[in-house]
Parts: structure tokens; C-alpha cells; sequence
């Protein structure tokens, strides 16, 4: 069979075929990236603009606002579109272009929050070597090599989708193109891009979880080490924030990949997708910004200036 897909367009059906539901749900998802925008944007401006936040952990927390901002943007919008026109079709070099920046920018987090769960590292462990070794040459180096790794890594996952034929039913069961909407339309031997995926997926997730995982024993075990407890507290509370983002992205994408996919399971990952796309990006600025007091602090600093 020929390595082509056939037809200009595919159809996302989105998240409900309720006509009741849709002024609602366009409203909510409105509403999630509004936030998402601000607060991401906000985060960026207040770091590039507040010379005591030009360090490493808060570099780090720029790109990390960046990512969040990168594929929410390359999702929602979309979904708001079609709800607002009724249309639920996409080009397909619209999907395209979804498929690989929204994979890029999910690849590029996955490394991001293991970089940020180094740094901590670094300055909890090594204190008297942080300044020397996280340098500012070194922090760009490292984010440049992971934007540069998640590109090209989704660029091979998207080659490979879109080389395969589309010759049934174009209906994707999503708001976004996606990999596995696709694959399951596809009426090609998909066989090698499920190979490829598959490695990819445990690659990053293997790689990333179990750096952040060493990284948190050595900087617990330096905690436990301090005498005062109001020193190992505060100590704690500079990663405080990463660890629960951590535990919300890793947790979602566990949630959603680990569990056997059936057909009375479609409504339910739905939900899981809604939530890494569209939740977790809104709940980074709101976790760091809540709870990090510089960040707090010089956030009421510029709106008094």
C-alpha cells in the first residue's frame, strides 16, 4: 500500500457531541487559557525583568513557562476556534504542525523539570560549587541541547505519522491531532512507528524520571543531614514547587499511558488528555507563583511600579 495519506483534512470531534455542552465547555477552556497566558507570560516578564531572579533556578522556570505556553498554544486555541465556528475539520498540514510542536514542546518538558530537579541538586548538595558550575554559558547550553533534542525528536515521530495513508475515516476522537487518534485511522502497517514511538516514550520517561528520582534521594539525604529544623524546612521549600509539578505531569501521563486502553475508557482519556494539554500548563505559574516567595514578592514589586 502507498506511503500517502489521502484527503486534505481530518475532523476532530472534539470532546462532546452535546450541543447543550458546547457554550459551556467554550467558556471553561476560554477562561484555562486566559490564565494559562497570563500567568505563563507573567512568570517569563517578571524573571527577565527582576535582576534577583537571574539565576539558574528561575532561568529554568522561564523555559519552563515557555514549554507550557508552547503546547497549550498549539491545542486550545484550535479547540476554541471550532467551537466558536462550528467547524471541526483541520488541514492537514494544520495537523501536522499541531502534531510536531505540540510533541516537541511535551519532549522538551520532560527534560526541562529534570534540569530544574539538577539545579536543585547542585545548590542543596554542592553549595560551595553552585555558582561556579551552573554558570550562565552552561544553563543555556543545557536548554539549548533539550529544545534542540525535543525538536528533533518529534520531528522523526511526526515524518513517520504523516507518511503513513488515511484512506478510511478521517474522524479523530480528540480536540488535537495527536498520535494516537491517528494511528488508530491509519490503514497502513504501522508497525514501525508503534516501535519507534514506544522507544521514544520509554527513552525520555525513563531517562528523566530517574535523574529527578536520584536527584531528590541525594537532596533529601542532605536535608536529613541538617540539624535545625527550621533550616532543613526552608532548605525543602526551595524545591517544593518542582517536586509537586513533578508529581502532577509525571502523575497525568502515567495515568493516562499506564492504564489498558478500552473502548468504555475513551470519555475517560479524554479527560486525562484535557488535563495535561490544558490544565497542568495553567497550574506551573500557579504553583510557582503562589508558593515561591521571591516570585511573590517581586510580582507585588511591579504592580506598584
Amino acid at each position: 500500500m502507498e506511503n500517502r495519506t489521502t484527503g486534505t483534512s481530518f475532523m476532530l470531534l472534539g470532546l462532546t457531541d452535546r450541543p447543550e455542552l458546547q457554550t459551556p465547555i467554550f467558556v471553561m477552556f476560554l477562561l484555562i487559557y486566559a490564565v494559562t497566558l497570563v500567568g505563563n507570560v507573567g512568570i517569563v516578564l517578571i524573571i527577565i525583568m527582576n535582576s534577583k531572579l537571574h539565576t539558574p533556578m528561575y532561568f529554568f522556570l522561564a523555559n519552563l513557562s515557555f514549554v507550557d505556553l508552547g503546547y497549550s498554544t498549539c491545542a486550545v486555541p484550535k479547540m476554541l476556534v471550532n467551537f466558536a465556528t462550528g467547524s471541526q475539520s483541520i488541514y492537514l498540514i494544520s495537523c501536522a504542525m499541531q502534531l510536531y510542536f505540540f510533541a516537541a514542546f511535551l519532549i522538551s518538558e520532560f527534560y526541562i523539570l529534570m534540569l530544574m530537579a539538577f539545579d536543585r541538586y547542585m545548590a542543596i548538595c554542592h553549595p560551595l560549587h553552585y555558582t561556579h558550575r551552573m554558570s550562565h554559558r552552561f544553563c543555556i547550553l543545557l536548554v539549548v541541547l533539550t529544545y534542540v533534542y525535543g525538536f528533533t525528536d518529534a520531528m522523526t515521530q511526526a515524518v513517520l505519522t504523516f507518511r503513513l495513508s488515511y484512506c478510511g475515516s478521517h474522524e479523530i476522537h480528540g480536540f488535537f491531532c495527536a498520535d494516537p487518534p491517528l494511528l488508530t485511522l491509519s490503514c497502513s502497517d504501522i508497525r514501525i512507528k508503534q516501535m519507534v514511538l514506544l522507544m521514544s516514550c520509554c527513552f525520555n520517561l525513563s531517562i528523566t524520571i530517574l535523574a529527578i528520582f536520584v536527584s531528590y534521594v541525594f537532596i533529601i539525604s542532605a536535608i536529613l543531614r541538617i540539624r535545625s529544623a527550621d533550616a532543613r524546612r526552608k532548605t525543602f521549600s526551595t524545591c517544593s514547587s518542582h517536586l509537586m509539578s513533578v508529581i502532577i505531569f509525571y502523575g497525568t501521563l502515567f495515568f493516562m499511558y499506564v492504564r489498558p486502553s478500552t473502548l468504555q475508557s475513551v470519555d475517560e482519556h479524554k479527560v486525562v488528555t484535557v488535563f495535561y494539554s490544558a490544565v497542568i500548563p495553567m497550574l506551573n505559574p500557579l504553583i510557582y507563583g503562589l508558593r515561591n516567595r521571591e516570585v511573590k514578592e517581586a510580582l507585588k514589586k511591579g504592580i506598584h511600579v
